[in-house]
């Protein structure tokens, strides 16, 4: 196409160059020589004319067509720019996903390092307390974790004997009707083959050994070792709680003298039933705490929610008589969270004990005012501390901890232990580390005589 318009203009100018020459020949009489001579020149100007504005027009297009290149790369080189600076934000985006995933897991790691040497810790403190306390029982069968103690009838009035005692029998009370289940409970009290295993209450999340509690064990003297449980609903039948109550608050007493001479920080909770505190030996069980009221921080005496709620003017007084004495009281075995921590804490509660599934809203419960998890920080207000018991794994922990519980209990920490019985000895030794502390007389003594013994501060 290029070519044929160069030709073209060619032709043209050849035929002006023509034509000029004709004109002159013939219009102005010029020679053919002059006619022809300036028709040549005229075409070399046509031709160098042409020649220029050629060069001009090709000049302009590639200019045109260098300004479009740069044009173009300056485009480009804003897009590689830009490609650049978001490449360099996706950098600095995955840099800062980095450093906070290594923030997140740094402390991760250290909490995890850190509940490693508590762990270790806590089974150090259980280990150096089984050396001056827990015995292991050669031959014996095991005993399962402590469960939610047994509704008994004096905290619910309303259970009737027969429907106490008709979950049927254990092992070692096979063959027995119940009178003669009776027999052998009255038997394993006197003789004073009910044994004390301790269970641990650790803080959270820490995990550091701050009290025991003390549960009661009978040795039927077969090699069967029954739980409170199972046995408990018989002792009540043939009223026989008060004496076992009496020596459970002996052997506790003898249990917290022991703990005090390895940690002044330690304490003891002391499971009692309403029967005592209404029975006529509780004159000789007040006695013997009066004698050793110097135990009282370290001592506290725990009854069962259904148990609170069903007491009257005279166990409210025998309560009151032990708090003017310096003693504090637990509430445990809460079967709903419907409690008025006010009026606890004027009656001298200072703990309750709630089982971690009810704490954590994971059984069927009535429905309250206070949601599970505002439960702790109520109570605390009233200055009570809240265990969550009955804790079995590790993620029921996580879970408690956003519940703000300070303190928990249940076989994860250490199921309950036999206490040693050099424990159990009269205590000479704590005598004469604290002198303020009453030492009882022998093991067998009455309550009374070991208050005479023992003497009050």
């Amino acid at each position: 196409m290029v070519r044929i318009s160069a030709i073209f203009i060619a032709g043209c100018m050849v035929l002006i160059a023509a034509s000029i020459g004709a004109v002159l020949f013939l219009r102005f009489g010029l020679s053919v020589a002059d006619s022809a001579l300036v028709a040549l020149g005229l075409l070399t100007a046509l031709a160098i004319y042409s020649a220029v504005a050629g060069r001009a027009r090709d000049r302009s297009e590639v200019g045109d067509q260098v300004s479009s290149i740069a044009r173009g790369s300056g485009d480009l080189a804003r897009q590689l720019a830009e490609f650049g600076r978001r490449l360099g934000v996706v950098e600095t985006k995955v840099e800062s996903t980095l450093d906070r995933a290594m923030a997140t897991a740094r402390p991760l790691a250290a909490e995890i390092e850190e509940l490693s040497r508590l762990v270790n810790q806590l089974a150090e403190t259980v280990a150096r307390h089984d050396v001056a306390l827990v015995q292991p029982r050669e031959g014996a069968a095991p005993v399962a974790a402590e469960p939610l103690p047994a509704p008994s009838l004096a905290a619910h009035p309303a259970v009737g004997v027969s429907a106490a005692l008709s979950g049927g029998t254990v092992a070692a009370f096979s063959g027995l009707d119940r009178d003669a289940i009776i027999t052998a409970v009255r038997s394993a009290i006197e003789a004073q083959r009910i044994e004390l295993y301790l269970q641990p209450i650790v803080t959270l999340p820490q995990r550091k050994v701050r009290y025991y509690e003390a549960l009661s064990r009978l040795n039927a003297g077969n090699g069967e070792i029954v739980a409170a449980a199972d046995f408990m609903a018989y002792a009540e039948a043939g009223s026989l709680l008060p004496k076992l109550d009496s020596l459970s608050v002996l052997r506790c007493v003898q249990v917290v003298r022991r703990l005090l001479l390895k940690n002044r920080d330690i304490g003891l909770f002391c499971n009692l039933s309403v029967a005592t505190l209404t029975d006529a030996s509780f004159a000789q069980v007040l006695e013997f705490v009066e004698a050793n009221r110097a135990l009282a921080p370290s001592l506290v005496f725990e009854f069962s929610q259904g148990a609170v709620r069903a007491m009257g003017p005279i166990e409210h007084e025998s309560l009151a008589a032990l708090a003017e004495r310096g003693f504090r009281f637990s509430m445990d075995n809460l079967v709903d969270l419907r409690v008025e921590p006010r009026e606890l804490t004027e009656r001298g509660f200072r703990f309750i004990k709630a089982p971690a599934a009810l704490l954590l809203n994971r059984v069927g419960t009535t429905t309250t005012n206070i949601h599970p998890a505002d439960f702790s920080d109520l109570v605390g207000r009233f200055g009570i501390d809240l265990i969550a018991d009955r804790i079995e794994s590790e993620s029921t922990v996580v879970d408690l901890l956003d519940y703000d519980v300070r303190f928990g209990q249940g076989i994860l920490f250490s199921p309950p232990r036999p206490v040693r019985p050099e424990a159990l000895q009269g205590a000479g030794e704590a005598r004469k580390s604290d002198p303020k502390v009453a030492a009882p007389a022998a093991q067998g003594g009455s309550l009374a005589e070991l208050a005479r013994v023992g003497g009050g501060t």
